[in-house]
């Protein structure tokens, strides 16, 4: 007996009206990428590892998918590590690609690659999956979609000023209610110096970039695990429970911060941010300060972002910031970025829980013209065919079958007008439309038929 067919955890098929609705995403996050004047890249699913390793910490680099050598990759493998069960260090020579774990990292392999091909500063917009080795659960995906935008070679806040509306923009589209989240890593840094533990800066943003999934107790305790002296993981706590509106927290950081250059110096850079960023134009999104925000990734250097839908509970949505220098590993240092990636399973997830996406959505075909004979059929593919160069979608169903058959499949389809030509249609040069919502039918002539859809 054959075995059933599966796919692997963490990944999914789509149905086509789940498409229709992926696609109505993608379609507005795309189009409001080019209403700011981003351009479309593409990278290879696969990267060489020597591009992946290193950049994303310790804990992204255990997410990476390793892919085999092609070939006998075994035979250049160490003997003496294979009878170990070494496998990381077998993993070294066996493998020597994996798949992206993010766009980010691949975008700044691009820009170095091609920078004489690029005119600076360069602003790309990308619509691709990736990969995670992580464990499945609602919202978290091994296989999923990344929209990412970003800024190259601009040292300018007003980077960040424009994304941060770039995404009040999609989200108001999208009809879902938003918080904006904001911290700087300048200012995690100051923390870090002021509580005695400057050189513990990756721990700390490793460990609380875990707040919302463990909570703040299993946080400390994973400090405390990491080697972060209990004074400091106490001196921590008052910085992570900063309460107020964004300028009082703002106030508050400035005031701890005073004394600390690079502390002080994300204060100003966040307060820049959000002050412009609120006077520019009236925003649907809520601003938010928020201490506790570390996005776990190594190489942000400035400005935080992360949004979080109000209505859904959910993991981030939408995160980003700014990188000072992650071309710099790929021998091109200097040039600084700042970029933000849509999560599209979780908005596709959450305008699936809040049932927002348009009546039409899974509609593709307007008109069906009906198949009830071999000379009847070949006037309704002409018909067809002058619907469609008028820009109008249709389709002819395929076989000889009774009527109620095939309205049964037009309604199915959700397909809201149906083409009938039979004898007596054929013989005066008329077709006759039954719009299937309010089961209205009229005989009309072809050029009256193309005024009424149009």
């Amino acid at each position: 007996m054959a075995q059933k067919p599966s796919i692997p955890k963490g990944t999914r098929d789509f149905s086509t009206q789940e498409m229709a609705r992926r696609n109505y995403i993608f379609d507005t996050i795309r189009a409001v990428f080019r209403l700011y004047g981003y351009r479309q890249i593409e990278t290879p699913a696969m990267e060489n590892l020597s591009t992946l390793m290193g950049k994303y910490g310790e804990e992204g680099d255990k997410l990476l998918f390793k892919i085999l050598n092609s070939g006998d990759f075994l035979s250049h493998a160490d003997e003496n590590l294979l009878a170990d069960k070494n496998s990381l260090k077998v993993t070294n020579q066996i493998s020597e690609k994996g798949l992206r774990y993010d766009l980010t990292v691949p975008f700044a392999r691009f820009v170095v690659q091609h920078r004489d091909e690029i005119k600076l500063p360069f602003k790309r917009y990308q619509i691709q999956p990736v990969w995670r080795a992580d464990r499945p659960q609602k919202g978290r995906y091994r296989e999923f979609y990344q929209c990412d935008a970003d800024v190259v070679g601009s040292d300018s806040l007003l980077s960040e000023v424009e994304l941060i509306h770039l995404i009040d923009d999609v989200f108001s589209r999208l009809h879902v209610r938003v918080a904006i989240k904001l911290n700087n890593r300048k200012v995690l840094a100051g923390i870090a110096e002021l509580i005695g533990a400057p050189d513990r800066l990756i721990d700390i943003t490793v460990a609380i970039d875990k707040i919302d999934k463990i909570g703040i107790e299993k946080v400390n305790e994973e400090l405390a695990d990491r080697g972060l002296p209990q004074e400091a993981v106490q001196a921590l706590q008052p910085f992570l429970a900063i309460e107020g509106t964004t300028a009082e927290r703002l106030a508050r950081l400035e005031t701890l911060l005073a004394d600390i250059p690079v502390g002080r110096q994300g204060v100003e850079e966040l307060r820049f941010v959000v002050e412009t960023a609120e006077a520019v134009a009236p925003m649907q999104a809520q601003i938010e300060l928020d201490t506790s925000l570390a996005r776990g990734l190594n190489y942000y250097t400035g400005t935080i972002i992360e949004v979080k839908a109000l209505d859904v509970q959910i993991g981030s949505i939408t995160g980003g910031g700014r990188y000072d220098n992650l071309t710099g590993v790929f021998g091109m240092p200097g040039i600084s970025g700042v970029g933000i990636s849509f999560g599209a399973d979780r908005i596709y997830d959450v305008l699936n829980t809040l049932g927002l996406y348009p009546e039409e959505i899974g509609q593709t075909t307007r008109v069906m013209f009906v198949n009830l004979g071999k000379e009847e059929v070949r006037m309704a593919l002409s018909l067809a065919a002058r619907l469609r160069a008028a820009g109008i979608s249709a389709e002819v169903f395929p076989d000889e079958a009774k009527l109620k058959k095939q309205f049964g499949h037009a309604d199915a389809l959700n397909i809201p007008v149906v083409a009938i030509i039979g004898a007596d249609e054929l013989a005066a040069g008329k077709v006759s439309l039954k719009f299937m919502a309010s089961g209205e039918q009229k005989t009309v002539s072809p050029e009256e038929m193309l005024s009424i859809l149009a």
